[in-house]
């Protein structure tokens, strides 16, 4: 009957979640609560959500469970991260997870809720931008489809993670542009996350491993020592 985003918040604290669900039901969206684990993962799995609220320490499945799964899934659900594990490591986990964003607890419920509302507007944009150009892509014998979400290397499907295909994406419509580490964190992951740029390395030796012929010595996404990586414009045969 309605068209409001669809928000389900995993959260075994009723008083925070309470709120969170009041504030976001404030601003328009339907809100689902999980308290468990196992809830939420069983949520997730079965309908579509336009955001995860998610919380790290849950009974039974935790949140970074839940994240790996999450990714593992073939449609794409933003995930903002809240947790009072507040430590870099489980911070960065998170991010290289596949998590859009990261909110250390205590937090304030407004900021919460903007970020929320960021989060979605981004992915909206991004969705009309592939929209709008939705013509494939092909470049350093890679095909790109954005309306699918699909991508081939060489003529062979490859099996990337939502954030691999948006990174090999954003490579394949800016060929030959140099980024840093920092410049991709807030173009692809779409928010300033600074102390994580090694989460852009890793990606980045995830992609390699799957589109080149030799990982070790890449022809396609190059490294500008310096600066930061490129995606080779050519066939992929050198620079």
């Amino acid at each position: 009957m309605s068209s409001a985003k669809r928000v389900l918040i995993v959260e075994d604290d009723v008083h925070i979640a309470s709120l969170l669900r009041m504030h976001l039901r404030d601003e328009g969206y339907e809100v689902t609560h999980a308290a468990t684990g196992d809830e939420g993962l069983r949520l997730l799995e079965e309908t579509a959500w336009s955001a995860l609220v998610l919380d790290l320490m849950l009974p039974g499945v935790d949140g970074l469970e839940i994240c790996r799964r999450a990714r593992a899934m073939t449609r794409y659900t933003p995930i903002i991260i809240t947790s009072a594990r507040a430590s870099e490591v489980h911070r960065i986990l998170g991010l290289e997870l596949g998590a859009d964003d990261y909110l250390a607890k205590p937090f304030s419920m407004l900021e919460l809720v903007a970020r929320v509302k960021a989060l979605l507007r981004r992915v909206e944009a991004m969705a009309q931008n592939a929209r709008i150009d939705a013509g494939e892509i092909n470049i350093a014998g890679i095909r790109i489809d954005p309306i699918a979400r699909t991508a081939q290397v060489d003529g062979n499907a490859l099996d990337l993670t939502p954030r691999e295909f948006d990174l090999l994406y954003f490579f394949a419509q800016h060929p030959e542009q140099v980024y840093s580490r920092m410049d991709l964190l807030n173009q692809v992951w779409g928010h300033r996350h600074d102390g994580y740029e090694h989460t852009v390395n890793t990606h980045i030796n995830r992609l390699r491993n799957k589109i080149e012929r030799d990982p070790a010595a890449p022809q396609r996404i190059l490294t500008v020592w310096g600066r930061g990586y490129k995606l080779a414009g050519g066939d992929g045969s050198g620079a």
